[in-house]
C-alpha cells in the first residue's frame, strides 16, 4: 500500500463468507473499513462476520444472492440505511460448474448456470449498488476474473491453458472481462474506477483446494486495485505480477 492509496470507508464484498472474499474482507477491516460481508448462506455469512468482528473489525453481514435482483436491491438498501454510500464494491462471488468436463461435452446448461453467477450476477449487483457508488468521493469496483478468460492467452499460448480448458467457466470470465471494460468506459465520467483482477490459481472450495496459492495472498492482489490512488487506472486487468492481457 502506497501513501497515496485510497482506503475506502465503506465496502461490500460478495461471496465473502470464505476463501478470497473472506480474506479480502479481513484485510479491509484491518484497515478500518466498514465492510458489508455479503453471502447467500445466512448461517455461514453471520459466522464469518462474527469471526472478523472478533478480530476488531467493523464487519456487517448482509444477505445477498447475486442471481436475485430483489436480494441485490435489499442489500443496497441495507448499505444505504447504515452508511449512505459505498466506496468499494468487490464482485468476488463465482462458481465453477464444469470442472473435469471436456470442452466438447459441456452443455448449454453448464454455461447458463455459470453465467448466472459469474456474469449476470456481477451486473445485477453492480446495477443495484451504482447509486451508492456515485455518492462516494473515490468509488472503486474490482471484479474477480481469471487468466482462463484471457482471449490473448487462449489464442497465443494455448498450450499454457490446455490442461485447464473449461468452456463454461473460461468463457464466463472472458465475458466478465468485456463487462469490466464496458463499465470502466461508461462510468469514467462519474469517477468510478472499474478493474478486473486475476487472483491466481488459489486453493479454494471453487477448485477443491487444488491450487498452490493461498486466499490470503490473492486478497493482496485484490487490495492493490481496491486501494487505487486518485490517479490510478481504470479498465485494466491485473494480477499480483502486473498487467494481464485481455
Amino acid at each position: 500500500m502506497t501513501p497515496a492509496a485510497r482506503i475506502p470507508s465503506v465496502a461490500l464484498v460478495t461471496g465473502a463468507n470464505k476463501g478470497i472474499g473472506l480474506h479480502t474482507a479481513r484485510r479491509l477491516g484491518a484497515l478500518g473499513t466498514t465492510v458489508f460481508l455479503a453471502a447467500r448462506d445466512r448461517e455461514r455469512g453471520r459466522a464469518a462476520a462474527a469471526a472478523l468482528t472478533g478480530e476488531g473489525a467493523d464487519i456487517r453481514y448482509v444477505p445477498l444472492d447475486v442471481t436475485d435482483p430483489d436480494s441485490a436491491k435489499a442489500a443496497a438498501a441495507a448499505v444505504e440505511e447504515t452508511a449512505g454510500r459505498l466506496d468499494l464494491l468487490v464482485n468476488n462471488a463465482g462458481v465453477l460448474l464444469d470442472a473435469g468436463i471436456p470442452v466438447p461435452e459441456a452443455t448449454a446448461d453448464h454455461l447458463r448456470r455459470t453465467y448466472e453467477v459469474n456474469v449476470f450476477g456481477v451486473v445485477t449487483v453492480t446495477t443495484a449498488l451504482l447509486p451508492l457508488l456515485r455518492r462516494s468521493p473515490a468509488p472503486r469496483v474490482v471484479n474477480l476474473s481469471s487468466s482462463l478468460g484471457s482471449q490473448t492467452v487462449n489464442a497465443q499460448q494455448p498450450e499454457r491453458l490446455a490442461p485447464y480448458q473449461l468452456l463454461a467457466y473460461g468463457t464466463s470470465k472472458a465475458a466478465l472481462n468485456a463487462v469490466t471494460l464496458q463499465y470502466a468506459h461508461a462510468l469514467r465520467p462519474d469517477g468510478i474506477k472499474v478493474n478486473a483482477v486475476e487472483p491466481g490459481y488459489v486453493a479454494t472450495d471453487l477448485n477443491g483446494h487444488s491450487g498452490p496459492g493461498s486466499p490470503a495472498d490473492a486478497a493482496e492482489a485484490v487490495l492493490r486495485l481496491a486501494l487505487l490512488p486518485d490517479d490510478g487506472p481504470t479498465g485494466t486487468f491485473q494480477s499480483a505480477q502486473g498487467p494481464v492481457p485481455w
